[in-house]
């Protein structure tokens, strides 16, 4: 789609705006303390963010609510008497105030196939990388009572629940039920040592753990700019105010941008076509996401009505961060990520697919989603790049920076000139996705992502399953898209035509989002674990290992045809809407191309 001239030469503009010596003193106002979720500390930022943006004209609302937060405390561990310094993580279950005592088996990375051959019931199992909630998960199944992980040169905080926000009695049993404790890569090495000179004698492991886990009231801000033509749209700018530590760059950097956008868009008020809603959240650290996913089950017809696009930011402005290439987009966003950091970074982007993280609490309602974290490290040999590698963009990166949820996380990591390049970036999506005439998302890129999933889905259960309703109605559905874009491009649209695009771009949106990234229903959250695409199909895979007309196969295929059905069923309502768009264009007087 081409960009208007008009639009082209605003954002040319607003570039001039971004001032890095505002950036960089919003950034040490929001990182001068440590920022626990729920925390008289944490307020104190929420409340300069909110009196900044006051200065701006901006009407601002400060909301509480009830969050299920865990704050790791102290943390022991001793291996055949040797004492470790160690932490503990968010979410973990703390020990009894004697600890608990075992014997430790060294697990690699702690997949499933890692414990083939190896008992881990009742012990504490040793794993390499960043205490995540998939490893835990996996230990818990194999029966371990502790697990311990080998981080990188410092230590990571990390939360080890998968449960999305706050529990509930359906999701409260997916808590971590196990002790969770990292120590440092040398320290990690040491123990390796130990257990190499074990001889095949047990290793004993001692570990002792305080997380203090329990409902709190934490902080919501959020901010808006309206739009003057459609000001009940609007596009939603998120990102967290909580931290680990000081957090100077997770996540005051991408505070301090959000309020220089707020600061530069706040004078271009007459200009926005749709509206800009800022949204700070706590819980992100400490909650699994709590804040947002709180708004998100508050407001969850607003957004799926009126939100147009989730621009969501994360630890930007970092030394060394020079890769742009590998951030997160949806299909359907990648155009709009690709021109920004083209025409700011000068880099080509790839995008990466979301995973289940950051903030993205808004799939259930068809809310596509541009951009977590921006800038990265280039990749490198270093435990922490690789630790992260599979954390952050594409895996091909080297993530945030060594010091992300470290100690090490001051204003010091934040490259004043980087901030300022991943702040233009922002503000040049954002002016585009508010003020485009058409909502700047590539539909026709989206249907064919599925497409290319549902073909590969085929091939893996060919002769077990049948698809091929679903592609003949993705096919004809792409064939309509893509004549709903050369209509769009081929003429002078009215008002009204615009409104009936937006309107059919929405629509579709929260079919194909969903339908994309969403397993259970679309007003509940998913687990953050991994997830294929079509996760409602991910039992293809189990069916394609399966044995023909055993008693799991034909479960399998009775549970896939449901699921079926219902991607048959949401794809018919795709088809006729876009049929319905074309015909109602062609009345009001868009020629339709052959």
């Amino acid at each position: 789609m081409i960009l208007k001239t008009h639009i082209a030469n605003l954002i040319a503009d607003l570039m001039n705006e971004v001032n890095e010596i505002f950036l960089m003193e919003y950034n040490r106002q929001i990182a001068r303390e440590v920022r626990l979720s729920g925390t008289p500390e944490e307020l104190r930022a929420f409340e300069y963010v909110k009196q900044t943006l006051d200065g701006f004209g901006l009407s601002t609302k400060l909301m509480f609510s009830n969050a299920y937060i865990s704050l790791p405390g102290n943390a022991e561990l001793r291996v055949n008497g040797t004492v470790f310094p160690c932490i503990t993580h968010s979410m973990s279950t703390p020990t009894s105030d004697d600890g608990i005592l075992g014997e430790l088996v060294y697990v690699s990375k702690g997949f499933y196939a890692d414990y083939k051959d190896i008992d881990a019931k009742g012990k504490t199992v040793l794993i390499d990388g960043l205490a995540v909630p998939g490893a835990v998960k996996i230990a818990q199944e194999m029966g371990a009572a502790a697990a311990l992980f080998i981080n990188a040169k410092y230590t990571h905080e990390m939360i080890v629940s998968p449960v999305w926000g706050n529990p509930t009695p359906e999701t409260v049993n997916n808590l971590p039920k196990i002790p969770v404790v990292s120590v440092n890569h040398a320290n990690g090495d040491a123990i390796k040592g130990i257990l190499e000179q074990s001889d095949n004698q047990k290793t004993n492991v001692w570990l002792k753990t305080q997380v203090d886990t329990d409902w709190r009231q934490i902080p919501t801000l959020i901010a808006e700019i309206p739009g003057s033509v459609e000001p009940d749209k609007y596009v939603l700018f998120s990102g967290h105010i909580d931290s680990w530590h000081y957090g100077a760059m997770d996540n005051g950097s991408a505070n301090a941008t959000m309020v220089e956008v707020a600061r530069i868009l706040s004078k271009q008020r007459n200009k926005l076509r749709r509206s800009l809603r800022f949204a700070f959240w706590s819980g992100h650290s400490h909650g699994r996401y709590a804040g947002s996913t709180w708004y998100c089950d508050q407001n969850w017809e607003d957004l799926y009505e009126n939100c147009v696009l989730h621009v969501n930011i994360d630890s930007v402005g970092a030394k060394g961060a020079t890769v742009l290439s590998e951030s997160n987009c949806m299909a359907e966003t990648k155009d709009l990520a690709a021109s920004v950091v083209g025409l700011l970074a000068n880099e080509e982007y790839q995008g990466t697919r979301y995973g289940r993280a950051g903030d993205q609490s808004f799939w259930g309602t068809g809310t596509p989603s541009i951009f977590m974290g921006l800038s990265e490290q280039p990749a490198s040999l270093d435990p922490s790049a690789t630790a992260f590698a599979q954390l952050f963009g594409g895996g091909k990166a080297g993530g945030f920076g060594w010091w992300w949820h470290t100690t090490e996380d001051t204003l010091d990591k934040i490259d004043p000139e980087f901030l300022k390049r991943d702040c233009k970036i922002y503000v040049a999506a954002i002016v585009r996705a508010c003020s485009e005439d058409l909502i700047p998302l590539n539909q026709a890129a989206a249907i064919q992502e599925l497409a290319g999933y549902l073909k590969d889905y085929q091939l893996k259960v060919e002769g077990k399953l049948d698809l091929n309703k679903i592609l003949n109605r993705i096919t004809s559905l792409e064939k309509q898209v893509i004549d709903v874009y050369q209509l769009a491009d081929a003429n002078a649209l009215s008002a009204y035509q615009i409104h009936l695009i937006n309107d059919w771009i929405m629509e579709l949106s929260r079919i194909l989002v969903p339908l994309n990234y969403v397993k259970g229903s679309i007003f509940d959250h998913d687990v953050a674990l991994k997830q294929p695409p079509i996760p409602s199909l991910a039992e293809l895979h189990r069916l394609a290992e399966v044995e023909v007309g055993t008693n799991e196969y034909y479960m399998l295929v009775t549970l896939l045809t449901r699921r079926i059905n219902e991607i048959n069923f949401d794809l018919k309502r795709a088809n006729r809407i876009t049929e319905e768009l074309l015909s109602n264009l062609n009345r009001a007087g868009a020629k339709v191309l052959s």
